[in-house]
């Protein structure tokens, strides 16, 4: 059985060809594409697909939480395949988000100054080793 198939039938979702694409697309594209990303990335296999579908299947996989979504600087929702607490590094040119690892290991509800945990978003901000390249690249020239 296909792993998201298999994964959507673990959290009690009825895997249509649209949830699955969707989390195909996520797990293949661990740059916590948008709505608008996600809905361009599959609208070719999906020819009826509507971006409204795409927002839907969003709303529903977070609510199960088999995605998680990170609200981006941009002002826009960005989704995450990986749900495990880890940070984030989100490229200041070209705009990507990067999972990274970092010191501070979240281990559910701990507590820091007092203040209760339950969950967790660290982003770095910077330039991505590929627009970097680019950049070098230029100046080579």
């Amino acid at each position: 059985m296909d792993k998201y198939t298999e994964l959507l039938k673990n959290k009690n979702i009825s895997p249509s060809i649209q949830r699955v694409k969707v989390l195909q697309y996520l797990d293949k594209n661990r740059t916590h594409p948008t709505v608008e990303q996600i809905y361009t990335g599959i609208k070719g296999e999906l020819p009826t697909l509507s971006k409204t579908t795409v927002y839907n299947v969003l709303q529903l996989l977070e609510e199960k939480k088999v995605i998680k979504s990170i609200s981006g600087s941009d002002g826009r929702e960005h989704y995450d395949f990986c749900r495990l607490p880890h940070g984030h590094f989100k490229c200041v040119k070209c705009g990507n988000v990067y999972d990274v690892e970092e010191n501070f290991v979240y281990q559910g509800e701990q507590m820091i100054d007092g203040h209760k945990i339950t969950d967790y978003n660290l982003v770095f901000k910077g330039i991505c080793k590929n627009c970097l390249n680019k950049m070098d690249a230029k100046n080579e020239k």
